[in-house]
């Protein structure tokens, strides 16, 4: 019987391992701890005593000494080095100051404010003090709720709660927004895009009610690594930040390693199942009873690789020591497996992103991502959840054949040297701004003169008036229709007529999991479409578009969607023009005209068209922002229309992909279009649109930094492993020689790039 080998034994194993592509290694470091401020109580004090904290680390009493000079501040620190003390400690002590003062907490998601509501109520039980702290989310029973709006010191909540439930009915909250000194505003750089430009405006009608009732509250934000964190902050909140960057926390050392399986298809590029490899690895380190994390991009996938594991390790280990974790688990049974992580029971754990915000579950030596997560920052949260304390940790990022893992893994150094993505919001999206302005008159009226935190909104109000929706009298405008507005309005979603989203799994019961705007919905939901919520796949079985109802129903089914869209750009204006290279590029606002026509079924793990069907549903409008890269018709010489469209979805595809690494989005939110002769110009034409209602600055970020961008596409096509093109550099399967669609595209690319 041979011993059992150690973390160390297993790291040198797979540094010989001909797939690991890319081994980076993250030196140890020891703490750098401070002693307790000289004005902390002493009850707080004795209670992180009897928890073993005795001196605190330096980010947390910068944060502490910053926020009681009524500075507002952002945290930014790798996961698990304590953040929470530099929100918890200032709030405990501005609450012995004045045991009247009030604070709200507000987290992206409940199981998260849940953690952190039993972490502050551990150390306020040893201070032995009347603080009253309560989550306030749609799981707070009606009995419950006036308690907390009336007796709450610390309200904990989520933006979607302070929008529809909380700012509407601010009259029943007048105790805390009178006494309001404290918000606080967790994992930052969950608030981007769309979701992020609605929750600053949020935090607009917010900081109106506050100061309707006489206070000024200091924000604490809390973030993950990102290119601008004091800039995010800023805007979202609308008022100047500190950085607190002086990370005090220790780091054990840690090796992160890309490993991309196996090629099993040279001429397309296609390699070895990514779970199966994600199995084999992670079953290593289970059956030497190393505590090991997997994490998995669905509810699904989540399931597929926890039956796996369980068999793979029966004959080593119990097999209900590996627990599954993600979202439809019940509250109950999620603390249960995060109890157990942190006692040692569990050895295993396959997770969704669920677990990828800070709740605590304990110690972990070992992470295994199956794919890239899409985000630089969602890469190091999950990465964080290995080596919390000061013991070695071993992160392995296992790739699949999409072009975004694939590009990653040709440009490590863009993961790990570059700077994380930058979080971009527009809050003065017009759509998005008109919405929250209805929501702000129905909460107060609006005086002549007054502006919306800064932002001169008379033109909006007067707009508003005209239609009917808002009532002027005496230098002031009054909300007059019957209709409450939050309610009709997603924090997810910038359009305002959205489908709704019906699931029928279970017949007696029937419920709304979800809903899309319009434009999206062509695509996404249409008849037949396969649906992802949370992760787990559902099959559209009707869509009633005139009612704007989708009927789905759950399935577990080894292929995905992807609907045929019959795009035309018309250029309204251009705002912005530059040369590059040979060509041009012009940014500015677009008219979209799109018709959903057929859709195709396409398998998960090979990419390979299973299937098709058509769609009918009617032409769609849409009024955004976007970017033309204009190129010459010379440029192809004497080439056939055909080739010439060819060639231009494939230079579309690849710079959707690599624009969406980085500018930080999900490659839904930014679309790519080909046409070989654009209205506005008569020429071969690549645009690339932001796919919200008004765009929300995403390819305007693209313009920005377009020459840079345009770099990585031509070496990502040029160091694809395939022949002609594949599904993961130009988008087609190009076995053929003779269409040369790779060999086109890098030749196009090389003449649009400048390099100084």
């Amino acid at each position: 019987m041979f011993g059992k080998k150690t973390l160390v034994e297993l790291i040198e194993e797979l540094r010989k391992d001909s797939q690991v592509t890319h081994w980076h290694e993250i030196p140890e470091e020891n703490a750098k701890s401070v002693e307790m401020p000289a004005d902390l109580d002493d009850k707080i004090t004795n209670a992180l005593k009897n928890r073993s904290i005795s001196q605190l680390y330096t980010h947390q009493k910068s944060a502490y000494e910053r926020v009681m000079a009524k500075d507002n501040v952002v945290a930014v620190t790798p996961t698990a080095s304590g953040k929470t003390l530099c929100y918890n400690l200032p709030v405990l002590q501005r609450h012995m100051n004045n045991p009247e003062g009030r604070a709200l907490y507000i987290f992206p998601t409940k199981a998260l404010a849940q953690d952190q509501m039993a972490e502050l109520n551990e150390i306020i039980d040893e201070m032995e003090v009347n603080i009253n702290s309560y989550t306030y989310d749609g799981d707070t029973p009606a009995n419950i709720r006036q308690v907390v709006r009336k007796a709450g010191h610390v309200v904990i909540t989520n933006p979607d709660m302070l929008h529809a439930a909380i700012l509407p009915h601010h009259t029943k909250w007048i105790s805390l927004f009178e006494n309001l000194e404290t918000i606080v505003i967790d994992e930052l750089h969950t608030y981007r895009g769309v979701f992020g430009s609605h929750v600053a405006n949020v935090i607009r009608r917010l900081k109106r009610i506050c100061a309707y009732y006489g206070s000024k509250p200091t924000f604490i934000c809390t973030s993950a690594t990102i290119a601008n964190p004091e800039e995010l902050a800023s805007e979202l909140i609308g008022e100047p930040v500190r950085l607190i960057n002086n990370n005090g926390a220790p780091k054990g050392r840690k090796h992160f390693v890309f490993y991309n399986p196996p090629i099993v298809h040279k001429q397309l590029n296609i390699r070895k199942n990514g779970t199966k490899v994600v199995n084999e690895l992670a079953s290593r380190f289970l059956k030497e009873k190393i505590q090991t994390i997997v994490f998995a991009r669905s509810r699904v996938r989540v399931e597929i690789i926890l039956s796996h594991l369980q068999e793979l390790v029966k004959n080593e280990i119990n097999r209900q020591s590996i627990r599954g974790y993600r979202g439809g688990y019940l509250p109950k049974q999620r603390r249960e497996i995060e109890r157990s992580l942190r006692s040692g029971e569990t050895i295993g754990v396959v997770s969704t992103n669920a677990l990828e915000l800070g709740v605590d579950i304990g110690q972990l030596q070992v992470c295994v991502m199956n794919g890239y997560p899409g985000s630089i920052a969602s890469s190091w949260q999950q990465a964080g959840r290995a080596g919390r304390r000061q013991d070695e940790s071993m992160v392995i990022m296992v790739a699949n054949s999409s072009p975004l893992d694939q590009y990653l893994f040709q440009h490590p150094e863009y993961f790990f040297e570059g700077s994380p993505e930058t979080a971009r919001i527009n809050k003065n999206n017009l759509i998005i701004l008109v919405d929250h302005l209805k929501c702000a008159a129905y909460e107060l009226p609006f005086h002549r003169g007054d502006t919306f935190d800064g932002e001169d909104v008379a033109e909006i109000l007067e707009y508003l008036t005209d239609e009917r929706v808002l009532h002027e009298n005496n230098e002031q405008w009054f909300w007059m229709n019957d209709a409450f507005p939050a309610h009709n309005i997603s924090l997810r979603s910038a359009a305002q007529e959205n489908v709704v989203i019906i699931d029928q799994s279970v017949v007696e019961n029937h419920r709304v999991i979800g809903e899309m705007d319009t434009f999206s919905a062509m695509t996404l939901l249409h008849d037949e479409a396969i649906y992802l919520h949370e992760g787990t796949q559902y099959q559209v079985e009707y869509l009633d578009w005139d009612e704007k109802k989708a009927f789905v129903r759950e399935v577990d089914v080894e292929y995905f969607t992807d609907a045929n869209l019959a795009v035309k750009l018309k250029v309204l204006e251009i705002d912005k023009q530059d040369d590059v290279g040979q060509y041009s590029i012009q940014y500015g606002d677009v008219m979209v005209t799109a018709m959903a026509t057929i859709f195709k079924k396409i398998k998960l793990e090979t990419f390979e068209n299973i299937g098709s069907g058509p769609i009918h549903l009617p032409e769609q409008e849409l009024h955004s922002n976007g970017l033309a890269l204009t190129l010459s018709k010379d440029a192809f010489a004497s080439e056939k229309e055909d080739h010439i469209e060819q060639v231009l979805m494939g230079m579309a595809h690849v710079l959707q992909h690599v624009s969406c690494v980085h500018v930080m989005c999900d490659r839904n939110d930014l679309h790519a279009v080909p046409e070989v002769k654009a209205i506005h110009s008569e020429q071969p034409t690549v645009f690339l649109y932001d796919r919200y209602p008004g765009g929300v600055g995403l390819s305007e970020s693209v313009y920005g930094q377009i020459n840079e961008i345009i770099k990585e596409c031509l070496d990502f096509v040029w160091n694809c492993a395939c022949e002609g093109g594949c599904p993961s550099c130009v988008g087609v399967a190009s076995v053929d020689p003779e269409a040369e669609v790779k060999k086109w595209v890098l030749k196009i690319l090389s003449q649009t790039v400048t390099y100084e």
